[in-house]
């Protein structure tokens, strides 16, 4: 059975700079850490996998010290998680504030696979409450129940480490030649393709200028017809797929054919 996997930050919706971002800002705040990312440093946390290794990336020596955070790394670690924690209540409650739309066109493809029986998922390395709260905001209710949820610390390695798709392969009985990622990073293409999988990338607002090569196709979104009539754009298809005006179920079954005939 075919399967459709969708990474979750920047493919269901665009919340690295509008929900992680202040997420993080706002709890380095409340902590009384004197730390606030601008735009052009989450830019670069962005490509850590993971919301504690974000965190991590603070702790040099001179931090530790000038914070008074303690030296012993168990007790370290639990301090970060308690920030990880609060962070993830805040960003939670900025989705569900319904602040952050969707992104185009990842609803209606899910419906057509699903439709379709096609098997869908997520995979991310991001918390586990995170991904439900945005994949129920991007699908509704009712299909993202339909969908596995694979996400935060069940796999040691995050991405672009293959932990976690390798995981949802084999925790759905995939045949990796039978699935389709959907991806919006670098890291992410890299996990999709360690794991055997093939791998559509729909840019999102820190990615647009990484090296996707490996990739079945680039786009800047999987687009979506009237009323909304977002076009897609594409930006890199090796396969020949031309999916136009926007993405469809039967353009990632066309590119899953080329890429087994290949």
């Amino acid at each position: 059975m075919p399967a459709l996997v969708f990474d979750c930050d920047g493919v269901l919706a665009d919340t690295e700079r509008y929900g992680h971002l202040p997420a993080f800002n706002q709890t380095f705040q409340e902590f009384g850490l004197p730390v606030r990312w601008s735009d052009s440093d989450y830019a670069e946390k962005v490509k850590v996998g993971g919301g504690k290794e974000r965190m991590k990336t603070l702790l040099t020596p001179d931090f530790i010290a000038a914070v008074g955070l303690p030296s012993d790394p168990e007790a370290l670690d639990e301090q970060v998680a308690r920030w990880h924690r609060r962070k993830t209540e805040i960003y939670t409650g900025i989705i569900a504030g319904g602040q952050i739309p969707p992104r185009p066109g990842v609803r209606r493809i899910a419906a057509e696979a699903d439709a379709a029986d096609w098997t869908l998922a997520v995979a991310s390395t991001s918390a586990e409450p995170s991904v439900r709260s945005v994949l129920t905001h991007a699908m509704g209710p009712g299909l993202a129940a339909r969908f596995s949820v694979f996400a935060g610390d069940i796999v040691p390695r995050k991405k672009p480490a293959p932990d976690i798709y390798d995981y949802a392969v084999d925790q759905l009985g995939l045949d990796p030649a039978d699935a389709v990622v959907i991806e919006d990073s670098r890291n992410g293409l890299l996990s999709a393709l360690g794991a055997g999988l093939g791998c559509a990338v729909t840019t999102s607002a820190y990615t647009g200028l990484e090296d996707f090569t490996g990739a079945w196709l680039v786009v800047s979104s999987l687009g979506d017809p009237p009323p909304e009539a977002v076009t897609t754009e594409v930006l890199s298809d090796p396969f020949g797929s031309r999916p136009r005006p926007f993405v469809r179920l039967a353009d990632l079954e066309s590119l899953r054919a080329a890429a087994g005939a290949k």
